[in-house]
């Protein structure tokens, strides 16, 4: 521990905490902070290790007492996390994405344990696992050099029921409408149903997703000034045709190197969405050797963007992939082991905000210009990632009495040097 380094952690990350904990009652706070202090710093998902990484003050069953019984709301937490990134990371345009992820488990008992298709078709994996299946929303913040994805709030599916995927999403999403109105939801072709965007059009959201290449789309019918019930749609794009639509070559950066790509635009009504006017691109990658990858068909609710912001916004939902990944393998989702859905539900959201408030610090660091000395010399250099900012944050908070930094009478959570007399 380094029991003069204080200084060196960021004030942000104290002013973060206490906006947090105003959605908590004053009892469970000082529990709460001991807790998302320890699951910041462990690299398990295990409550007790979280427990051993900070000086506990209670006794080790009072904090699992605290997950299972205790009164507090962790929706209500997942509210004030998407509270604070509106107020703390100001955009012009939101884009959220919605995914999910699978954690593997052995048990038949955990929470919604049931066997699953692993769509992603990885080499040396079985096609059908065992475990339990995790809708996710994240909101996308954009750096200089990077888009983050951080994780608002995710939530198990039913193993029975009427809770399957395109079900939760849209749960996860009315829960945050209030506070990303008029955002972008972005969606793979799983979750581009007429159902969903419908649901999501209605709270005020805006849709850019990948859909088959088969969509049914249709241009919009001319007036014939006959008699008679108007024509729905009009002639449909057939390969033909779009083949025939004007070809947009651009090297642009995306996926994290810079790409050539090739792309036709279209207004058009779509089938599956009873004929509403969307705004269609059809886009193919180059590789290497000159050839053309297979092309892929975007669609959004929003007709008055161009084609390349279109495929530019798109391609900010993949952060969501490695944000799966060091969740699962760096912040312990994988040892999530708890035996009902409350309990899960309450502690991966707060490994969730732990990963998310060291993940805000890297985009902190970059787009205010702020320096963070992370004391190795050898990656001075280097780019500043959430797993560098927790080294640091573990020299200066391991084996520390974080409880006692939490002042009741003004309800701010600081370091001594920096409590409020």
């Amino acid at each position: 521990m380094d029991a003069k380094g204080y200084g060196n952690i960021p004030e942000i990350l104290f002013d973060w905490i206490t906006f947090l904990v105003k959605a908590l009652p004053l009892r469970s706070v000082p529990t709460f902070i001991e807790l998302l202090i320890g699951a910041m710093l462990t690299p398990t998902g295990f409550v007790t290790d979280a427990w051993l990484m900070v000086a506990m003050k209670r006794h080790w069953t009072s904090y699992f007492k605290w997950l299972q019984k205790g009164k507090w709301s962790w929706v209500a937490l997942a509210q004030q996390l998407g509270q604070l990134l509106t107020q703390w990371c100001p955009n012009e345009q939101w884009y959220l994405a919605i995914d999910d992820t699978l954690v593997l488990r052995n048990s038949k008992k955990a929470p919604s344990s049931q066997f699953h298709h692993m769509h992603g078709n990885k080499a040396n994996r079985p096609q059908f696992v065992r475990g339990q299946c995790w809708v996710s929303l994240s909101a996308i913040v954009k750096g200089q050099k990077q888009a983050w994805s951080i994780p608002l709030i995710s939530r198990l599916t039913r193993a029975c029921g009427n809770g399957n995927k395109l079900v939760t999403a849209g749960i996860l999403l009315r829960v945050m409408r209030s506070f990303f109105t008029g955002a972008t939801v972005l969606m793979d072709s799983w979750y581009m149903r007429g159902t969903l965007i419908a649901s999501l059009q209605g709270m005020g959201y805006h849709v850019i997703g990948q859909v088959r290449k088969d969509t049914a789309l249709y241009d919009v019918p001319e007036r014939t000034g006959k008699r008679g019930r108007p024509r729905k749609y009009g002639e449909k794009y057939t390969p033909e045709r779009v083949t025939n639509l004007e070809e947009t070559c651009a090297n642009v950066t995306i996926y994290g190197r810079q790409q050539s790509l090739r792309y036709r635009t279209a207004i058009a009504k779509a089938r599956f969405l009873d004929g509403q006017l969307v705004k269609v691109v059809w886009v193919q990658f180059e590789n290497e050797d000159g050839s053309l990858k297979p092309a892929r068909l975007l669609l959004t609710t929003r007709t008055n963007i161009s084609g390349i912001d279109i495929i530019k916004a798109y391609a900010k939902r993949w952060s969501i992939e490695p944000m799966f990944h060091q969740l699962k393998n760096r912040w312990g989702w994988n040892e999530t082991w708890q035996q009902s859905r409350q309990v899960l539900h309450r502690w991966v959201q707060i490994i969730s905000l732990s990963y998310a408030l060291v993940q805000l610090l890297t985009y902190w660091k970059e787009s205010a210009g702020q320096e963070m000395h992370l004391d190795i010399p050898w990656r001075k250099h280097a780019p500043i990632t959430a797993g560098l900012v927790r080294l640091k944050l573990q020299r200066n908070l391991q084996q520390v009495a974080v409880r006692d930094w939490w002042d009741v009478k003004s309800r701010i959570f600081k370091p001594p040097e920096r409590a409020i007399e």
